[in-house]
Parts: C-alpha cells; structure tokens; sequence
C-alpha cells in the first residue's frame, strides 16, 4: 500500500501562496531545486487539485523548460513521466498524463489508489489536502524564511493531528528547511 503524503513550499508564517494567490516567493536554488527532482523522482502519482494542477502543468510542461537548464528539464521529465490525477469539479478535461476525477470522490478515489499504488503519493495543493486529511500519512513542509503575513494556509483550519518528526534537512545556502512527519493515529 502506498504512503500519501502531503508535501508543499511553506512560508514561516504557514501559507503556501500569497494574499494574491501567487507561488512566486517560493523559487528554488540548485541545491533545493536537486532535493525536488530526487522526491519526485521517487513518487508514483500526484494528486492536484485545479489550482495546484493548473500551476504546475502550464510550467513544467511548457517547451521552454524541457529545453532549458539541466536541472528544470529534468524536473519537467520527471513530472511529465509521473501519473497525476486532479480532482476537480470545474475543469471539463485535463491533459495527457492526467486523470481527472470530481471532488466528491476523492476520498474514495484516493482509497482506491493506495490500495493499488506501491511507493509514495504525493498530493499537493491546500484545499485537497483538507479533504484527505484523514487519508494522509504524512506531511512534509519545505519551510521558507520568508514571511508573507497571509494567504492560504497549509494545515487545515480546526484539524488536530499528532506528528512525529521522521527526516529534516536544512539547506544552507538558502536557509530553506524540509521536514517529513508522519502522523500518529
């Protein structure tokens, strides 16, 4: 069975986007952007909601990437090579590579994918990762010295969940720390 894990950019202050929606603040050095394509490297499936989806596919499979630094375009092979499924109820298709499946039946979805999948699974996006809590096995943040004084936060409002801490890694160049918790059921 496989682990899902919760894993995004966070800011000290907890959000993972801006007060205006925007990832930008979060742009990786080499020695982080290395760490991603080894994590990604090692995922059997993302799992997107539209938001996170839409960020990331426009990117890591823009031409400009494949073709571009050697670290980007490893990244964007890796991601492109990964099953993603995104849970959506807006979007009417998704592109090659992706399943889409409506929102309603992600927990069921996501049931039905750890059963199957060996390996981790990676959900990445804040409101799926509120409507999984309960599936998710572990949390990884990637904590940014940045504070952006508010946004989207990472952790579901109200939910309490005991972790325990498993891996932290800090990078020195950026300052930019991972940690990976599991949780305590």
């Amino acid at each position: 069975m496989a682990i899902l894990t919760y894993n995004m950019i966070v800011s000290l202050d907890g959000y993972v986007e801006d007060s205006a929606g925007s990832l930008d603040y979060a742009m990786p050095d080499a020695e982080t952007h290395r760490f991603f394509n080894r994590q990604t490297e090692e995922t059997a499936a993302f799992l997107f909601g539209r938001r996170m989806y839409e960020a990331m596919e426009d990117f890591w499979t823009a031409q400009e990437r494949a073709d571009g630094e050697d670290i980007e375009a490893e990244f964007a092979r890796l991601y492109v090579d990964t099953p993603r499924t995104v849970f959506s109820d807006t979007l009417d298709s998704v592109a090659d590579g992706c399943r889409l499946v409506r929102s309603a039946d992600a927990v069921a979805e996501v049931q039905r994918i750890k059963r199957e999948t060996e390996g981790t699974i990676a959900v990445a996006g804040a409101a799926l990762a509120k409507s999984l809590v309960d599936e998710i096995d572990q949390f990884e943040v990637i904590l940014l010295p940045t504070i952006l004084g508010g946004g989207k936060p990472y952790f579901p409002v109200g939910q309490h969940l005991d972790l325990a801490l498993e891996e932290h890694r800090v990078f020195a160049a950026s300052g930019w720390v991972y940690m990976r918790y599991s949780v305590s059921r």
